[in-house]
């Protein structure tokens, strides 16, 4: 069985929304896991049998003073035992950020965790959506922020997490969750 896991962490609550979009368009495909990064940067022994177990493994965070935060980072760093055993070598990856700004340094953030999944020897899977960048293209339309190697979120610094992400960036988040999941099933 065709199995994804969304590893994110989450500092306000605006990436966990963002996360929780993509689980849902890769639960319309197959069966997944969310696993959040707690404040101390650190998964249960169990999730880490769950990445290791799954098909995919779609890593998400904020950006952060134009990168990952340190609690991603030391998950990722966690990650060299996983490595060793080459345990996640050939799982589909992807991943997606949020931050404050419509840029902020994203795309840092999406290479980072991009770079995470070669190290791994991972294949890494984009957003496949075009962006909307023509003149009647409003705030709202899926892929605004015309993100191709991850999907980007945008949430103002002053919003709750109720007020953002956005909902075009959560409607991307969806269709990249299901379209990963896609690429998982016929990996499989």
């Amino acid at each position: 069985m065709t199995k994804v896991a969304i590893v994110y962490f989450s500092g306000y609550g605006h990436t966990v929304k963002q996360a929780q979009a993509v689980e849902k368009g890769a639960a319309a495909v197959c069966d997944t896991t969310l696993i959040t990064i707690d404040a101390e940067g650190n998964i249960t022994p169990e999730q880490w049998e769950t990445l290791k177990a799954s098909s995919a493994i779609i890593f998400g965070c904020p950006t952060y003073m134009g990168g990952a935060p340190w609690q991603f980072k030391k998950f990722a760093d966690a990650s060299s035992k996983p490595w060793f055993e080459q345990a996640w070598k050939d799982k589909i990856a992807a991943g997606f950020t949020n931050s404050a700004s419509m840029n902020g340094d994203k795309g840092s953030t999406v290479s980072y965790l991009m770079t995470l999944a070669m190290q791994h020897g991972m294949a890494w899977v984009g957003t496949g959506m075009i962006a909307s960048s023509t003149k009647a293209a409003t705030r709202n339309d899926v892929n605004f922020l015309g993100g191709f190697s991850g999907a980007l979120a945008q949430s103002p610094a002053d919003s709750s997490p109720d007020e953002g992400p956005f909902p075009g960036d959560l409607e991307t988040a969806r269709l990249f969750g299901e379209r990963v999941a896609n690429w998982a099933k016929k990996a499989a």
